[in-house]
This record gives C-alpha cells, sequence and structure tokens, in this order.
C-alpha cells in the first residue's frame, strides 16, 4: 500500500479538487443546507458517509461484476440505484436517531440521491482506474472536502445574515458572490505541486 499515494489523494480531493469548489459538483445541496451551521454539519456528516459507502460499494460492483459480464455500460445506472438505497438507509436512520436533524435537513436530504457529487465519486474512481483503497480513500475525503466547503459557506451565510446587505443581493445573489471568492481562493491550492 503506498501511503504516499494515499496522502496525495486526501489533500488534492479535499482542497485542490474540491468537488464543490473546482469542480461545481453537489451545488444544490451546497446552496441548500448552507444557512445555518448545525444543519451544514449534518449534512456534511451525512454526505461523507454516503461517499465512503458508495465507493466501497460501487467499486467491487464494476470490477466483479460489470467487467467481467462485459455490461459497464449499465454502470451509471447500477450507481445510481446504490446511491439511492444508501440515501435510503441514511434517511431512515436519521428519522429514528435524530428527528430534528431529520427535519432541518428536510428535502436536501433526499437530494442526496440525485447529488452529481456523489455520483461524481463512483464515476471519477472508475475513469482514474484507483484500486480499492485509493477509492475509498478518493470517496471519503471527497466527502471531507464537500463538509469543508459546506461548512464555511454555512460560517459566511451565517455572519451576511447579520450585515447590511442590500436587499437586491439578499438571499442566494450574495451566496453565489461568496461560493464564487471561496472557489477563488481554493484556486490557489492548484499551485501545489504533489507527487
Amino acid at each position: 500500500m503506498d501511503f504516499g499515494r494515499l496522502f496525495v489523494i486526501t489533500i488534492s480531493t479535499i482542497f485542490i479538487n474540491n468537488f464543490v469548489l473546482s469542480r461545481f459538483l453537489g451545488l444544490c445541496p451546497f446552496f441548500g443546507v448552507s444557512r445555518k451551521m448545525s444543519s451544514a454539519v449534518g449534512m456534511g456528516l451525512a454526505v461523507i458517509f454516503v461517499m465512503a459507502m458508495t465507493a466501497f460499494v460501487t467499486w467491487p460492483i464494476y470490477y466483479l461484476v460489470l467487467v467481467p459480464y462485459d455490461i459497464t455500460y449499465l454502470s451509471t445506472i447500477v450507481f445510481i440505484l446504490v446511491i439511492a438505497a444508501l440515501v435510503q438507509f441514511v434517511e431512515i436512520v436519521l428519522a429514528k436517531t435524530a428527528q430534528s436533524l431529520y427535519q432541518a435537513l428536510g428535502i436536501y436530504l433526499p437530494l442526496i440521491t440525485t447529488n452529481c457529487c456523489v455520483l461524481g465519486v463512483a464515476v471519477l474512481n472508475i475513469n482514474d482506474k484507483l484500486n480499492f483503497v485509493e477509492a475509498l480513500v478518493q470517496g471519503t475525503t471527497a466527502g471531507m472536502g464537500f463538509t469543508v466547503a459546506l461548512l464555511l459557506m454555512a460560517g459566511i451565510r451565517e455572519r451576511i445574515e447579520l450585515a447590511r446587505v442590500p436587499s437586491i443581493l439578499r438571499g442566494i445573489p450574495i451566496a453565489l458572490i461568496c461560493a464564487g471568492l471561496m472557489s477563488i481562493a481554493f484556486l490557489g491550492f492548484a499551485g501545489f505541486n504533489l507527487k
């Protein structure tokens, strides 16, 4: 096992190629759940779990089922079904164990199913030809990168609620401007050369 390569995947996925701020995936829950820090934490943890489990489940399905039977053209449909099942599992667990968080996430929890960030992890793991451990690390750290971006945005938006913002910029417009500035800031990590 090459720990150096796992370290590179970790840093790259969290900061350099952040799925939200660099690849622009998963923007719907990013803007929808970043109003309060408490709901952002819950959503971030749910996304980390779903992305890690997606990587854990889709990699063996692809290489042990789809490739041997030469039905890789079904990979997108299979990945979506796996993600939907995992999100249903998370939704059931949250509804039973954390009712307030379940209510706070509202419609955005089922939206993880259609979160292109989660599907992106499954597809990129295959396209990048990662082995199982690397795919699992990329899935987990992609969720962590999503959570970092979500928490930063939630902190900014909570402060913006107290600021004097012109009425035309309140809500999503100022959130889009902040997200753009965050994306530019994260672009600074692209200068790192990790080998």
